[in-house]
């Protein structure tokens, strides 16, 4: 018989007690310097963010308590003190000694959790980041027999608690003192507390000093009572430049009650690249939460920089930037909604206002009329486009022609426009951003209206015709023409148009450009990918040169007797013509320019016994 053991016989696994995480302190406070928080500054929103909930905390239990922060900066240390709830000796050991565990989530106050600011309890770990040493000596306003507790931490992790004599702290609240580690005694200067204090406390809803200077501003600058609007214009004008370095153009109130929102947007005075991001200054409960919120508007509405306070927002972990959720994207389409209201008002009631501002910020608006075909519909008797007739709106150039055509891009438009406005046809340039989009919107909030994208057929079909006796007697100059500029797929046609100014004219559009492409890379290509783009090749029209049959220059070259000398002038013509819509040039192109330059010199210079 087997003698092994059968499984069901082998002993059971004892059971293992469970470990506990072991936390490098110091290893963690390097991870927040230099991963969680941007600057070693937030140390002193945290102890005033600290103080804050302490003291909201308590005017929850005593709506009459006091609520005072003072900030003591001296001699490279720093004393916070308020007035707020307070710490008992097991909340202590409870809360300042757990890391992740904020006082928000403890004794009854979940429920109020909203009137915080802080909410990850890792506060206090900031100060580590310019601290050695902290220290916290605090008397429980909800236990009143409970004697004042001190705590003291160093960033070694090790702390230690004590009680102390009722002396000591006679009235409830919470003193933090940091003593600055080497290097960073910077951070706790009288000085830069001051200025940090302001800079994070100026909206905070209660007295805080530092020192005897008063940190808080309220109401903020957009609440105040002012005596008229221009009054109100200039100071927030005033505040803009304080904070964000400009005098804005407007300014547009940012108020939805519903999100707990009150602010300003002000209107950059420049122009700006839509792909910039913008950075608004975000006030979360009168806290300072960042300078450089970049989610809080919609992308079209790159043209402004918000200045805001709010309740109803999250922050992320580091409480420097707002958290992307349903919240966030309600209050952007809200925000957005006043920006909009406020384009409309300046239509309806302020049109030099309007003028000005679409003068410097046409794009942003464009962007918005995008997708808003009511704000396209108010906006189209001002927004400004690149037309034959000028810069004038849709609306104007709509109703001068009963066709609207329009060139997806600038250098098909620049290849036209002199041509199709001496011919009669209205042209818009859609290839600046937005534009050809617009265009193709405007039946929907026009109707009746035609559109109609402008290609090399439509423009040679409405230029005019040479006599045929004409045409055939020029047989011999067009086909040594066309000889020379069929490899680079060029057709040459003979037109007769205004400017006679104007000796030839290239003609190509998207699908002629896409063959060539093509085309060239077949004869780039090795023998298996030539044969696969030669699979590809499409019937699309080829790119023309339209030659100007009432142009001196162009009945002077018909008439030349060498055909060799017709074809280096066609070449010759055909790089001017590409030079005059300022196209691109293709090696192909430069090599022809550069061969027709050196012939030409050849021919003039050529004497009639063959020397030079």
């Amino acid at each position: 018989m087997d003698s092994q053991t059968s499984p069901a016989s082998q002993p059971s696994p004892s059971p293992q007690s469970p470990h506990t995480f072991q936390v490098d302190l110091r290893g963690l406070v390097d991870l927040l310097s230099h991963h969680l928080y941007s600057s070693p500054k937030v140390y002193l929103r945290e102890l005033l963010q600290n103080a804050v909930d302490a003291v909201t905390a308590r005017r929850a239990d005593e709506p009459g308590a006091p609520a005072r922060v003072r900030l003591h900066a001296e001699g490279g240390a720093l004393r916070v003190e308020d007035t707020g709830v307070g710490l008992t000796e097991a909340d202590v050991h409870s809360l300042l000694a757990t890391i992740g565990r904020s006082s928000k989530r403890a004794e009854g106050l979940e429920e109020a959790r909203s009137d915080f600011l802080g909410q990850f309890g890792i506060g206090l770990l900031a100060c580590f980041v310019v601290a050695e040493r902290i220290r916290v000596v605090s008397r429980s306003a909800r236990t009143p027999g409970a004697p004042p507790v001190e705590w003291t931490a160093s960033d070694d992790g090790s702390y230690t608690v004590r009680t102390l004599p009722d002396a000591e702290r006679p009235e409830p609240g919470t003193t933090v003192h940091l003593v600055a580690r080497a290097g960073a005694a910077e951070w706790l200067a009288p000085e830069r507390v001051a200025a940090l204090a302001r800079d994070f406390g100026s909206l905070l809803p209660y007295d805080v000093r530092v020192g005897d200077e008063a940190v808080t501003d309220l109401p903020a600058p957009w609440d105040r009572p002012y005596p008229g609007p221009s009054a109100r214009r200039v100071a927030l004008a005033r505040h803009c430049h304080d904070l964000f370095g400009f005098t804005p153009l407007d300014t547009i109130d940012l108020s939805v009650p519903l999100a707990g929102i009150r602010g300003v947007a002000y209107v950059l005075p420049s122009a700006v690249s839509p792909a910039q991001r913008a950075g608004h200054r975000v006030h979360l409960k009168g806290m300072l939460l960042t300078e450089r919120a970049e989610q809080l508007l919609p992308d079209w509405a790159f043209f402004v920089r918000c200045v805001l306070d709010t309740d109803s927002l999250r922050p992320t972990a580091s409480r420097e930037a707002l958290y992307e959720d349903e919240t966030l994207a309600g209050v952007r389409e809200a925000l957005g909604e006043r920006i909009r209201v406020w384009l409309t008002g300046l239509a309806a009631g302020d049109p030099e206002r309007l003028g000005a501002f679409l003068a410097v910020h046409h794009l942003g608006v464009k962007s918005l009329a995008r997708h808003d075909r009511e704000m396209l519909r108010t906006m189209l008797p001002w927004l400004p486009f690149e037309t034959t007739d000028g810069r004038i709106s849709l609306e104007e150039f709509a109703q001068r022609h009963p066709v609207v055509h329009f060139t997806r891009t600038v250098e098909e438009y620049r290849q036209v426009a002199p041509i199709a406005s001496a011919q009669g046809i209205g042209v818009i340039n859609g290839g600046y951003t937005y534009d050809g989009e617009l265009v193709q919107a405007l039946p929907s909030v026009r109707p009746g209206t035609e559109v109609a994208e402008l290609d090399a057929e439509t423009v040679t079909a409405h230029l005019d015709a040479v006599d045929p006796a004409e045409e055939l007697a020029l047989s011999g100059f067009l086909a040594a023409a066309r000889a020379r500029l069929d490899p680079l797929g060029c057709d040459v046609v003979l037109r007769a148009f205004h400017p006679l100014s104007v000796p030839a004219l290239h003609l190509d559009d998207r699908d002629a450009r896409h063959e060539q492409a093509r085309a060239d890379a077949e004869a780039r290509a090795d023998d298996l990918w030539a044969g696969i783009l030669g699979s590809l090749r499409g019937s699309a029209p080829r790119a023309r040169l339209v030659l100007n049959h009432l142009n001196p220059l162009v009945r002077r070259i018909s008439a030349l007797p060498d055909p060799e000398l017709i074809g280096t002038a066609a070449e010759s013509l055909y790089g001017q013509a590409l030079l005059m819509a300022q196209r691109p040039l293709r090696p192909a192109d430069s090599a022809l320019l550069n061969r027709a330059f050196i012939g030409l010199l050849e021919w003039a210079t050529h004497s009639e016994d063959g020397r030079a």
